[in-house]
């Protein structure tokens, strides 16, 4: 009778006893959306009286896509990168997260800190649909803030979570101006053969093209001369510019100007046989002398990096005039 007494004593004290690494309590945010502060590097999520709060700089967000299965990784050293989970006496606001002074009210009455983790970060664009049937427009880039192994320090002990998905983040891009008209030109050196469209800052070229596409010889109606965009010819490529403003004198040179420099490349994807980046060129008399080739450009997709969008299902590239 004793044992058994002895026994029910042990194992009230042990349900008398939380060193509060016992309990394990749920962060519920997955519905809260991902808000910035903007300048001082503070992304969050709010839900009524609580706050998750991470702080990292604004400059590890790339606006290029990651390797799916290589995320950007960042550990949490309570210092640069720190997680903080708050709660509030009241419903908390951005105000409470973003201003330099917060508003007095709501109180904080609990914080809990993160001392150790990993922060991984995969990165995705965001496209919409552009104005040409089949084509796309990045206008973002996601980044799936996941943490790993996060532990965090609260009043009553520590608690921590093998992987804890913060959510998406989102960074807006700047979308490419392709204020193109559709006239085209031609270099007349015989080893380029670039033709070429652009802006005070921007260009479009094919280079390398095989000669036969441009042939002052009409083709038959219905029946365009046909070639794949490729990576040893037939290139498409375009370039965005700063600091200059470019000029004919930019192009068909054997070496590529340093000035204006190229802030962006995008490069056409090899073409496939009647599938994607297919070139055609439709040719027709323009006057007694002169000849008229309009070039269009099917289904093709334009790469930098992971970034990738699609120029569309027909992309007319423009009209050019020979002799």
């Amino acid at each position: 009778m004793k044992r058994v007494f002895s026994l029910l004593i042990f194992a009230l004290f042990l349900n008398g006893c939380d060193d509060g690494n016992l309990t394990l309590e749920t962060i519920d945010f997955e519905d809260a959306p991902t808000q910035s502060c903007g300048s001082n590097d503070i992304i969050y999520k709010l839900k009524e009286k609580e706050a998750l709060l991470l702080e990292i700089p604004n400059s590890t967000f790339v606006n290029e896509p990651t390797d799916p299965s290589s995320p950007i990784v960042i550990d949490i050293d309570n210092s640069t990168n720190r997680v903080v989970y708050r709660f509030y006496d009241g419903t908390v606001s951005a105000d409470n997260i973003c201003n330099t002074i917060p508003p007095a009210k709501p109180y904080i009455t609990d914080q809990w800190t993160a001392t150790s983790g990993k922060i991984e970060i995969t990165t995705t664009t965001v496209t919409s649909a552009g104005s040409i049937p089949g084509s796309t427009v990045i206008t973002g880039y996601k980044h799936r803030i996941v943490f790993k192994n996060i532990t965090f320090l609260k009043t009553n002990g520590t608690q921590v979570y093998e992987t804890f998905v913060f959510g998406d983040y989102v960074t807006p891009a700047t979308p490419l101006p392709f204020g193109f008209d559709k006239t085209l030109e031609q270099c007349s050196n015989t080893t380029t053969k670039q033709v070429y469209n652009y802006t005070s800052g921007e260009s479009l070229t094919l280079d390398k093209l095989e000669p036969s596409l441009i042939s002052n010889v009409e083709t038959p109606v219905n029946s365009p001369r046909t070639a794949l965009i490729g990576a040893a010819k037939n290139q498409l490529v375009y370039r965005l510019y700063s600091n200059g403003v470019l000029t004919p004198s930019y192009f068909c040179n054997l070496i590529q100007p340093a000035l204006p420099t190229v802030s962006e490349e995008w490069n056409g994807v090899n073409g496939i046989d009647n599938v994607s980046g297919i070139i055609e060129v439709t040719t027709i008399k323009s006057g007694t002398t002169a000849f008229k080739h309009t070039i269009v450009i099917k289904n093709a997709t334009l790469k930098k990096g992971n970034s990738s969008f699609k120029l569309g299902d027909v992309f007319t590239y423009g009209e050019l005039i020979t002799f």
